[in-house]
């Protein structure tokens, strides 16, 4: 019979043999990125090549470690490579303990220095001063629709796409106090609000509802007063170090909000890529359809379509601009086509950057 101390100290072994060789290996990955470093100059960040390899080891993951996992750990290793060569400067749309800022980490990884700002403007401002390398801001919600100060800003910022993430929104309910009998407050981010309303409507409807400009502003409100709570994400709770009362409010279980990565250029082609530009259509019976027509033409797919005030762009209080996203990359020949047709048929046209597909 194995005695299980035995076996045990054996297993603890070979664990430790194991942790021994992953360091070592990744010793000599970082090595070898110190070295492209030498040889590369200028930006050494490459949005595309970092999607190649996520997808690439996420293929290759036999388990028993689920793809999300597996995807993390690479994801650090990478920004910490990459950190020896280049540390990055990352502005995202704050305060600390939002969800863009967990957006931003699960692009980025940990190792660049993340810079909250107070506004999607000053994001953008930043970027473009050369305060960051990069931005990051949340672009729609798939429960609230699109932002649309993030749609205004691309509009006429010299800003590019060069990288999406898709987060699950997980909303929680949080509280200095021990239980809900005890919170006789409320504040919130209008949009979670939203998104928690029937939640909120079942189960406290009597309690009073603060909006306030961010969820982790919210936090931060109740952190200073034990009768009130506030929705935010598991971040924000650990970061003012509340209690969560009630985990996962959100009235739709697949709540996901898609955030933009902000840079001076976009990204290579990685082999599974999405085009974003925005256009006008000419004030003529049949426009919106001869917009659309140079894409069915060349065999695009559009996975957008939205309709946007022009806001100075066009003539009339009533022109608008579309927002549109494509499958590809504007360097491919199809996209590349129905983008040089679309031009004959458009008032405006102005791309917006080609990017990796955000993994799921």
């Amino acid at each position: 019979m194995v005695d299980p101390a035995e076996e045990l100290a054996r297993l603890r072994e070979r664990i430790d043999a194991i942790d021994d060789e992953v360091l070592r290996l990744i010793s000599d990955r970082g090595k070898l990125a110190q070295k492209v470093g030498e040889i590369k100059h200028g930006n050494l960040y490459r949005p595309e090549r970092e999607a190649q390899v996520l997808r690439r080891i996420a293929a290759m993951n036999p388990g028993p470690l689920p793809e999300a996992a597996v995807r993390t750990i690479f994801r650090e290793i990478m920004s910490a490579c990459l950190a020896l060569e280049q540390p990055l400067k990352i502005a995202y749309f704050g305060p600390a303990g939002t969800f863009t800022e967990s957006a931003a980490k699960k692009h980025f990884g940990s190792a660049p220095t993340f810079t909250p700002f107070l506004t999607i403007d000053d994001v953008f401002r930043a970027v473009e001063a050369g305060q960051a390398d990069y931005g990051v801001v949340p672009i729609e919600n798939s429960t609230e629709g699109s932002v649309g100060r993030t749609l205004d800003q691309m509009l006429v910022s010299p800003l590019m796409i060069c990288g999406e993430v898709n987060l699950r929104i997980h909303q929680n309910l949080m509280s200095k106090a021990a239980s809900l009998d005890a919170v006789k407050k409320l504040y919130s981010h209008a949009q979670s609000l939203a998104q928690c309303h029937e939640w909120l409507n079942r189960n406290l409807p009597h309690l009073p509802r603060v909006p306030v400009a961010s969820n982790a502003e919210a936090a931060r409100l109740a952190a200073g007063d034990v009768e009130a709570c506030a929705i935010a994400g598991e971040a924000a709770a650990r970061l003012y170090d509340l209690n969560i009362l009630a985990a996962n409010i959100e009235d739709d279980p697949n709540n996901t909000t898609r955030f933009v990565v902000l840079a001076t250029h976009d990204a290579g082609p990685s082999g599974n890529d999405k085009t974003s530009f925005v256009c006008s259509a000419q004030n003529k019976p049949g426009a919106v359809h001869d917009l659309l027509t140079p894409l069915k033409n060349h065999a695009v797919s559009m996975s957008r379509f939205e309709s946007r005030p022009a806001r100075g762009f066009g003539n009339s209080r009533w022109e608008y601009v579309f927002f549109i996203d494509v499958e590809g990359h504007r360097s491919d020949a199809n996209v590349a086509a129905a983008l040089e047709e679309l031009k004959g048929c458009v008032g405006f046209l102005k791309e917006l950057g080609s990017y990796p597909k955000a993994a799921n």
